[in-house]
């Protein structure tokens, strides 16, 4: 890392910075609290889950900034925070989410998210000494109600997905999908709208 300052005059925490969607530097001690808080919680639930789903759900809740009713996440679940993701009534989330929840990450309700998908909030520079130095911001992402993501889907920073759409098994997201679509591909693209 560099002794550059890269945010003169601005008297912010980095977790402050974080929050305000601006470029920071990861080493935020609340913010590091609040990671090790997440991680233990997300591996407490799976545990938990194997043993009693039902019992499990209040970890779950704990460690989600907002859980509708009904909705089913199937550990391993592997966030940053935490706190920044809502997910909808009824949405049902299969193995191996990654949600990167740098920024806010909404779930819509009655969604599908199937294995091994990865939602990535964070952000990094392009400029390899602003790299060098750990730089980064992030981008929400919003998933729209009645929402299926198939297995492996990674969906990037910024992008919204628009209610009833369908995204193809494999699928990089890497702009916005409007409403009552299929898109599939890296990048994904509309293949057809849904009647």
């Amino acid at each position: 890392m560099t002794g550059r300052d890269w945010f003169p005059g601005d008297d912010r925490t980095n977790r402050e910075r974080m929050l305000a969607g601006d470029l920071y530097i990861a080493d935020d001690p609340e913010s590091g609290a609040r990671h090790d808080r997440a991680v233990r919680l997300a591996d407490a639930y799976g545990r938990a889950f194997v043993a009693d789903a039902a019992a499990a759900r209040p970890l779950l809740e704990a460690l989600v900034g907002e859980l509708g009713e009904g909705t089913v996440v199937t550990p391993p679940l592997f966030v940053d925070y935490g706190e920044h993701i809502r997910i909808g009534r009824g949405t049902f989330v299969n193995y191996h989410l990654t949600a990167l929840d740098v920024a806010p990450i909404t779930i819509g309700e009655d969604c599908q998210i199937g294995p091994n998908v990865q939602l990535l909030t964070p952000t990094h520079p392009i400029d390899p000494e602003a790299r060098r130095a750990r730089l980064e911001a992030a981008e929400p992402i919003t998933i729209g109600d009645n929402v299926w993501l198939g297995g492996g889907v990674i969906v990037c920073p910024g992008v919204t997905i628009g209610e009833n759409s369908v995204i193809g098994a494999g699928a990089v997201v890497t702009r916005d999908i409007p409403a009552n679509v299929v898109a599939v591909g890296n990048p994904a693209r509309v293949i057809r709208e849904i009647a």
